[in-house]
């Protein structure tokens, strides 16, 4: 079995047509197409910076204390 991955494009009147050569001469093959549109945010692939939202806390006093008496709240 083979798992052929690629992009390519629908021509105007909607037909897809394929094209991909194989290790298999003469057999019959079961054959599955998955159409998946491609968008413009698949196509750039940048990720967010996150550098503007780092930092640290820093905390005053006992945080298992506190988090005792947070819970003991409920």
């Amino acid at each position: 079995m083979d798992v052929v991955k690629l992009t390519t494009t629908i021509d105007e009147s909607g037909c897809l047509n394929l094209s991909i050569p194989t290790q298999l001469a003469g057999a019959e093959v079961n054959v599955v197409v998955v159409v998946n549109p491609v968008s413009s945010v698949e196509k750039s692939q940048h990720k967010y910076d996150f550098s503007d939202l780092v930092g640290k806390l820093t905390w005053q006093g006992d945080a298992v204390t506190m988090q005792r008496n947070l819970r003991d709240e409920w």
